[in-house]
């Protein structure tokens, strides 16, 4: 492989805040050429406070590499021209407006492949194109409460918790990708493009796994589990006499003797309360006793040490600052610089890595309408002329005039 695997792919951005921006930033760095689509305000991520760099918050920044900007008011028709004929030069476009709101905008997925039967057309909405729901907008929170996923994150008998990272929209933006990637490969063969309805209330769903098929089968709602197993009690938490908090996984025999031997009681796993799986489960309160007792005599550092010596994953409970220290070391490439002319940043690299593969440093994040002459007129043929006089007739922005 000699480039990224999307190179060539032209992507179409009409989306906002997460959920989108997340996915089309992960088809860039896949080696797709995204163009994002902006209002005159621009994305509405680029003023959530409080961390910025040049101006626009961290927020946008986190999700909007490796895209270029055009700014175009699509309440204008010749705005709304200029987005269908950009649409028609694209093989994906992509959009988490409210149902319905494309279509009104003159962005309707079913005229626009009837011109260009091979497009793909991506949907991503709280709700899905269809159902009772799909006119409702819809958050991260939102999808996780309905979902059910808050009620299973906490600890038990206290409140519902919200995931500590944005797991809504992120699910929406990797289901959407691989939605994407998976019409890309089934139109090498039939020529035709699809339109994909992801929902991000779905796509929580369908996060459930096993929790989802443990209600389904028994009729009841699973707890909240703190950080615990409901099947598995030694696939858990615990804290170390420093005070700091470390896990262990321990799921099969082999590893239950490994951690009876790491805390010196060898003998343990003969104990017959909890010489197998459902045993253990059965009595899980006292042997959790046993294990707090023997993990509250060293530090968390030696009882991993000692768990992984015997062949039991475990791990130190790291912030994410820590997490991140140790990422820059790691020679994985997950923490990258992002840098223009008078600004950078560091960010979260992407985690698909290709054998091979020639890519190209991240660009920046675009300012809004940066990219407008070079867009319009590589794939339209606007010339900068005409671009200068839309500006002055307010149908494409840019921010300072540039673009």
């Amino acid at each position: 492989m000699t480039s990224l695997p999307l190179s060539g792919v032209q992507v179409l951005d009409f989306t906002t805040f997460l959920s989108g921006p997340f996915a089309t930033q992960l088809l860039g760095d896949l080696g797709a050429t995204v163009i994002k689509v902006e209002p005159a305000q621009g994305d509405s991520s680029r003023a959530i406070p409080s961390h910025e760099v040049g101006g626009d918050s961290g927020y946008y920044l986190a999700n909007n590499r490796n895209k270029k900007s055009v700014g175009i008011n699509l309440k204008t028709e010749r705005g709304r021209s200029l987005a269908r004929e950009l649409a028609l030069k694209c093989d994906v476009v992509i959009e988490n407006f409210r149902p319905g709101v494309a279509a009104r905008l003159g962005l309707d997925s079913t005229a626009l492949r009837e011109c260009k039967p091979e497009l793909i057309w991506a949907s991503i909405s709280g709700f899905g194109q269809t159902g009772p729901w799909k006119d409702r907008p819809a958050y991260d929170m939102i999808v996780q409460a309905l979902s059910g996923a808050m009620s299973l994150t906490g600890e038990p008998g206290g409140n519902a918790v919200r995931l500590g990272v944005p797991m809504g929209d992120i699910a929406a933006g990797l289901f959407s990708v691989i939605g994407i990637l998976s019409a890309l490969h089934a139109r090498k063969s039939s020529g035709q493009g699809t339109v994909i309805d992801v929902a991000m209330l779905d796509c929580m769903l369908s996060l459930l796994s096993y929790q989802g098929v443990y209600s389904l089968i028994s009729g009841q709602a699973p707890q909240p589990q703190g950080a615990r197993h409901d099947s598995i009690p030694t696939y858990r938490s615990f804290r170390a006499g420093d005070g700091r908090e470390f896990v262990m996984t321990a799921n099969t025999e082999r590893m239950w003797q490994g951690v009876c031997n790491a805390i010196g009681q060898p003998d343990l796993s003969a104990d017959p309360r909890y010489s197998d799986g459902r045993k253990r489960l059965e009595n899980r309160e006292s042997l959790w006793r046993v294990l707090e007792t023997a993990f509250s005599g060293e530090t968390a550092r030696i009882w991993v040490d000692r768990l992984q010596a015997n062949d039991v994953p475990a791990a130190v409970i790291r912030n994410v600052a820590e997490a991140l220290a140790d990422a820059r070391k790691s020679g994985r490439g997950m923490i990258c610089s992002v840098e223009t002319a008078d600004a950078r940043f560091d960010s979260l690299g992407a985690p698909i890595k290709f054998d091979q593969a020639v890519s190209t440093p991240s660009t920046y994040p675009p300012a809004i309408g940066e990219h407008n002459v070079e867009v319009l007129g590589d794939l339209i043929g606007l010339t900068a002329d005409e671009a200068e006089q839309l500006m002055a007739e307010d149908v494409l922005h840019a921010v300072n005039g540039r673009g």
